[in-house]
């Protein structure tokens, strides 16, 4: 079974975002992208936060830490990818402003197609080997066809076959879950994720990015003065990431033949795996912390 994985590791990837994106995509109607134009403060404050805040935190774990290479390239795509489809599900539990969740993530997911490689480019090329070249046309190719063909695949299902939607979107989504757990089993059976022969100061320091990009993430939005339901919106998207294409991306960057093993490649998913981790922990802290502020809200004003 594990040489299985590690001979088709890059089609199970690919599987998994494939569907994810369908699942999203079965959800997404052309109306919710006009709520951009009559909401354009909070989504350029989502985007900003997503394609400017993210990758500044990132940049700056970056220079001013000694993290290990494959460290340094995870927290690299962690800050490249958009945010994830489970955001809407998590900003819709919190309370949050669903169709504002919904727009930025779709934006993102298609400014990705070129933002991914110039950030991943920006952050990690001198981290490579020196005969190393940035697989950029290759990443836009696989972002276009994994990720947004399949969004617009889901969204046409919807629009074709909207009573079977819902359904459709739940298949999709937790044949999503079972790639990513094919994918923790056969790097965890094939010997790559190992905490114990992780350095402690180095799992500390990356714990470290992930809850400031969290606490950043949650701070610097309320600065900008928008309501509680759009705050919880683009927090979530900071947050929750797509990590569905950061496994695809690892992949990418690292392919590996049966047999073969590579330190740095398992370091960046060990990485993603304690992120996405990491991300569920707080969705659920913020949905009931946020429905809490919202039920606050409604007996203050009643």
């Amino acid at each position: 079974m594990i040489a299985w994985y590690l001979e088709y590791e890059y089609w199970v990837a690919v599987v998994q975002l494939v569907l994810a994106m369908l699942g999203m995509g079965a959800g997404l109607r052309v109306a919710d992208f006009q709520k951009v134009v009559l909401q354009p403060k909070a989504v350029n404050v989502g985007l900003l936060m997503q394609l400017v805040i993210v990758p500044l935190v990132a940049f700056g774990f970056i220079v001013f830490t000694d993290l290990p290479s494959g460290m340094i390239i995870g927290i690299a795509i962690i800050a490249a990818i958009p945010g994830g489809t489970s955001s809407n599900i998590f900003t819709f539990m919190a309370r949050g402003n669903v169709p504002l969740s919904i727009s930025i993530t779709a934006l993102t997911s298609v400014a990705c197609l070129v933002t991914t490689p110039l950030i991943l480019d920006f952050l990690i090329a001198e981290y490579m080997p020196a005969s190393f070249a940035m697989p950029t046309l290759r990443i836009a190719i696989e972002i276009g066809f994994c990720l947004l063909l399949p969004l617009l695949m889901g969204m046409a299902f919807l629009h074709r076959f909207p009573s079977y939607a819902q359904r459709f979107s739940t298949i999709c989504v937790r044949g999503s879950l079972f790639g990513i757990a094919m994918i923790a089993a056969g790097s965890i059976g094939a010997g790559r994720l190992n905490l114990a022969d992780t350095p402690t100061a180095d799992l500390a320091t990356l714990l470290g990015f992930i809850i400031g990009l969290t606490v950043i993430g949650i701070g610097l939005t309320k600065a900008f003065g928008l309501a509680l339901e759009d705050n919880t919106a683009i927090e979530m998207e900071v947050v929750v990431r797509n990590i569905n294409l950061g496994f695809l991306l690892k992949v990418s960057l690292f392919p590996l033949a049966a047999g073969d093993s590579n330190p740095v490649a398992d370091m960046v998913l060990l990485s993603l795996l304690l992120y996405g981790s990491w991300q569920l922990i707080m969705g659920v802290v913020l949905i009931f912390w946020r429905r809490s502020l919202s039920a606050g809200i409604i007996q203050t004003t009643s």
